[in-house]
């Protein structure tokens, strides 16, 4: 789980302090993947997490289901931030082990 933890971490850390740009996207890449975000995702529901951050989107959040059905999930959820503020502070107490 610890693993997993650092990995969301790490995908956070570089969605947060990746540079931003002026310039407009140029292909489907760079486009925002999150049309729509979903603001009820049930937690058990869910296979992996992952973090994205392009040019000219907001923070982007996408969960892909058990089903193998990916959604995008608000990133203001409830859920997500509490999930997202475990996740930081089980690595600062790791860190301070270290």
């Amino acid at each position: 789980m610890d693993v997993k933890v650092l990995a969301v971490m790490v995908l956070l850390t570089v969605a947060v302090w990746s540079p931003e740009t002026d310039a407009k996207p140029i292909s489907l890449v760079e486009r925002c993947w999150c049309r729509s975000t979903l603001n009820t995702v049930p937690q058990r529901s869910i296979r992996e997490i992952k973090f994205l951050h392009t040019p000219n989107c907001p923070f982007q959040v996408i969960a892909k289901l058990k089903n193998n059905r990916e959604v995008c999930i608000n990133p203001k959820t409830k859920w997500l931030q509490l999930y997202l503020k475990n996740a930081i502070s089980k690595i600062k107490k790791s860190r301070k082990r270290d």
